[in-house]
């Protein structure tokens, strides 16, 4: 059978059955059919042990693949392998015979505090052509810096998440399926409340809570991608949106969150994945070493 309509099936199968989301169904039909085109097969039946495993070996070899994307690759293929298996499309998961390369344990690349002020400063003092914007970027990148959003949960916010009043950002089923509550700050409040004063005057009355400035339509992935280099060449810093979620992980830690909570605020489905970020604050370390009984 045809590869590209058993993708087809197959994504369907993991939307309305499993319930997965949308960026997981996107990566399924990108990662398979690169698979497919890669290895010039058309039909599933033209899948073998040698070509899946000439796939991996020249993405390593040729690609100079990561292993983060090896491994992206790998689980897509097996859980597509698997659905094969199951209903009777393929004879054997041959992503199953393949050895998983080690993850390299690279600490989380972060800005410094006084990047992160840097960075929301240029935010709000950009000589921008509508005083729309500067209360919107400003309010966007704090967001980032002080909550933690993933790029896909802020660009998904909507008006009736965000509670001035109770000091909460609902995050409504955000990787994982999962919703979480997490707590804001006055500081971001005050932001955000300046940005939704000028959002009234605009007149924008689309339910996202981040808006397009020229028309009443929530902001998009390619608006914030071009956001984030104007602002990049502006401060003169390397940062991306996961960076700056790495920049807020390391900052409470500093500031003396447990990781138990700042798990809970990140939206970890295992605390494992926080840990990684005391390693990366030296300030936190610091504060430690202090408590060796013969200082």
């Amino acid at each position: 059978m045809n590869i590209e309509l058993l993708l087809e099936d197959f994504c369907h199968y993991s939307t309305y059955i499993r319930g997965l989301s949308p960026n997981t169904i996107k990566r399924y039909r990108q990662k398979v059919s690169y698979f497919a085109t890669a290895s010039k097969i058309s039909h599933i039946s033209e899948v073998n042990s040698k070509n899946v495993q000439s796939f991996f070996m020249q993405g390593r070899v040729s690609k100079s693949w990561k292993t983060t994307t090896y491994r992206t690759y790998y689980m897509t293929l097996l859980v597509f392998f698997r659905w094969c298996v199951k209903n009777g499309h393929l004879e054997k998961n041959y992503a199953e015979d393949l050895e998983l390369p080690k993850i390299e344990k690279s600490l989380p690349s972060k800005l410094k505090k006084q990047d992160a002020l840097k960075l929301l400063e240029v935010a709000y003092n950009y000589p921008y052509t509508h005083t729309y914007l500067k209360y919107r970027n400003h309010a966007l990148f704090s967001m980032f810096l002080f909550a933690g959003l993933r790029k896909s949960e802020l660009l998904g916010l909507k008006l009736t998440d965000v509670d001035l009043e109770n000091l909460t950002i609902f995050v409504q089923l955000g990787k994982g399926n999962k919703d979480r509550i997490i707590p804001m700050s006055y500081t971001l409040a005050q932001s955000l409340n300046r940005y939704l004063v000028e959002r009234k005057k605009q007149h924008k009355t689309c339910p996202e809570f981040f808006t397009s400035s020229n028309r009443n339509m929530g902001f998009t992935s390619s608006g914030l991608k071009r956001l984030v280099n104007q602002l990049k060449n502006a401060s003169g810093l390397c940062f991306t949106i996961h960076k700056l979620r790495h920049t807020f992980a390391t900052l409470m830690l500093e500031g003396g969150c447990d990781i138990f909570s700042l798990s809970k605020m990140m939206g970890h489905s295992d605390i494992k994945t926080t840990t990684i970020y005391l390693s990366a604050t030296a300030e936190h370390l610091r504060s430690q070493i202090t408590k060796h009984p013969l200082n």
